[in-house]
């Protein structure tokens, strides 16, 4: 069979090239002729372009790049070549300018008659102020008029929500609009102790248990029980705790991703644990990074000698950035506040009818199928061709001048790269350079770099201006596989003028951009690590 990808076996990459020309029959029975408006000289415009006579020729339409992707399941990048060329020549220009200062308080006299006013905005309008206002005074209006907050008797600041019992014995918050609710409560300029009361004390959102929690003068992060989650099985979430507010990817700390993805570790490891028949007693306490390790280690004898694991994927994820349409269709995460979500997987589902079971789904999967079917028809690893093919990367318009390195950042152990075929416009991928293939095949030194990398990736998009990032980890069976399949991280963007609609919905990716240039532009914003051998290229 052909492979359909961008990764040759020579380890270099392949793509290809449209030049379109073509000639359109005319069946348009007449013209439509109408005038269009007026040139500042006072002729009138027409549209008789859109009316021409005959067929149409076109001797030499825009060029266009057709990159398959990597892995052949994500399906098809396509790089208009006039968009990319212009963005070659400026490529300070791949980013997204900073939100509006916007306050509607301050058009009106006094605080009181803002309130009345806003109070009496459509609802529709108030929504929109909710998610892109920068003034407080608006914020906390929008507030009190989501919800009756408790307040204290004095100082008049909030202290609580309203409460109700229904009549299934739940406890739930008692909201004038949720959307409303949530739109405000999600908006960084809201004062902090509006935040904590509002969503982030725990309790405010509902009674998920915290069984995991990691806290030290830098960072603080809860791990919160998901035990009916829309993941089988249930999940969990690290959420930085209501003392360490983070809404903005310029506030996360190097500590405060290393806290979230210890919790990560520590779950995972714990579980499996249990599942290979070493479970471990509650200790009251995180696991430092010696006891971690040893964790791992013991892991890795027990599925040596254990013929099955009832689990035996991992899930991580992790979805940044909230927003609300004014129509009311909410646009990405459920919340702003940095949070990351992570599960076990079970091998197999019991069929619906009793009779047998099928194989559960992972993403990394995927992945799997890939390297297999790769390995199968061309004799190598897909890995170490994908990365020879990075490492040599050549430009896709063949300018020998300008950079070629698809690399954002890189130590010994991972690199952040930025695929040749992106699936968003601004897509980043992480992969170790060692055969890892998931986070028990990683080791202490190789776990700290995938918190670095992981850091690294998010902070360059976010100084990009990229406000809302989904993040995916595929990885690969615990219990099996192939030194073939390594551990990959894609990071996912979504762009304003990128909805996700018919091209999208076919694996058909739009791009305005060359790779290469995408990966100066996240070079130049690569943050400042604490810890020593990190380096961009």
């Amino acid at each position: 069979m052909e492979l359909r990808t961008c990764v040759s076996p020579a380890g270099r990459f392949v793509y290809g090239i449209h030049r379109p020309h073509f000639t359109t029959d005319n069946f348009r029975p007449a013209a439509a002729v109408a005038d269009l408006g007026l040139f500042p000289d006072g002729t009138r415009h027409r549209n008789t372009f859109n009316f021409p006579e005959g067929p149409v020729r076109e001797p030499a339409a825009d060029a266009i790049f057709e990159v398959p992707n990597a892995f052949s399941f994500r399906g098809t990048t396509y790089i208009g070549k006039p968009w990319a060329d212009s963005r070659a020549a400026d490529p300070e220009s791949i980013r997204l300018p900073p939100a509006p200062e916007i306050s509607f308080s301050d058009a009106y006299p006094d605080d009181a008659s803002a309130a009345s006013a806003i109070r009496s905005l459509p609802r529709p309008l108030q929504l929109a102020l909710a998610t892109t206002s920068t003034d407080s005074r608006d914020l906390c209006c929008l507030a009190h008029v989501s919800c009756d907050l408790c307040l204290e008797k004095i100082s008049g600041r909030p202290w609580g929500l309203p409460f109700v019992k229904r009549a299934d014995g739940k406890i739930k918050a008692d909201l004038a609009d949720e959307a409303l609710f949530e739109a405000v409560a999600n908006n960084p300029y809201l004062p902090d102790n509006f935040k904590q009361v509002m969503v982030l004390r725990p309790g405010a959102q509902g009674a998920s248990e915290i069984v995991g929690e990691w806290s030290d003068a830098q960072s603080h992060v809860f791990e919160y029980l998901r035990r009916n989650s829309y993941i089988p099985w249930g999940h969990y979430a690290a959420n930085m705790a209501d003392d360490a507010v983070r809404y903005r990817l310029q506030d996360l700390t190097l500590q405060d991703m290393a806290a979230m993805r210890h919790l990560y570790y520590q779950r995972s490891y714990a579980r499996l644990a249990g599942h290979l028949g070493e479970p471990l007693e509650s200790v009251g306490h995180s696991l430092d990074e010696q006891a971690l390790e040893a964790l791992r280690q013991k892991i890795l004898s027990r599925i040596e000698k254990s013929d099955t694991m009832d689990f035996d994927r991992t899930l991580w994820g992790w979805n940044f950035g909230f927003d609300y349409a004014p129509s009311g269709y909410r646009l990405h995460a459920s919340h702003q506040q940095i949070h990351q979500q992570y599960a076990l997987i079970p091998g197999r589902v019991s069929l619906a009818d009793g009779q047998g079971s099928l194989p559960a789904y992972a993403c990394g999967d995927l992945v799997r199928d890939w390297v297999e079917v790769f390995r199968r028809e061309t004799g190598k690893g897909f890995f170490e061709c994908y990365e020879k093919a990075i490492m040599g990367n050549r430009r896709m318009d063949g300018n020998q001048k300008a950079e070629r390195s698809l690399v954002v950042f890189e130590d010994e152990r991972v690199l952040v790269f930025v695929p040749k075929a992106q699936t968003s416009q601004w897509e980043l991928n992480l992969m170790p350079k060692l055969p890892v293939g998931n986070i028990v095949e990683a080791d202490a030194l190789m776990r700290r770099s995938l918190d670095r990398a992981i850091f690294a990736a998010v902070r360059v998009l976010g100084a990009l201006g990229a406000r809302m990032i989904t993040s995916i980890e595929y990885s690969k069976s615990i219990a099996g596989g192939s030194d073939d399949q390594r551990l990959l991280v894609a990071f996912l963007p979504r762009l304003p003028q990128s909805p996700g609609a018919f091209s999208e919905a076919q694996l058909r990716w739009i791009n305005g951009h060359y790779p290469e240039d995408f990966a100066l532009a996240c070079r130049r914003r690569l943050p400042q690590m604490s810890e020593s051998g990190q380096k961009g290229r």
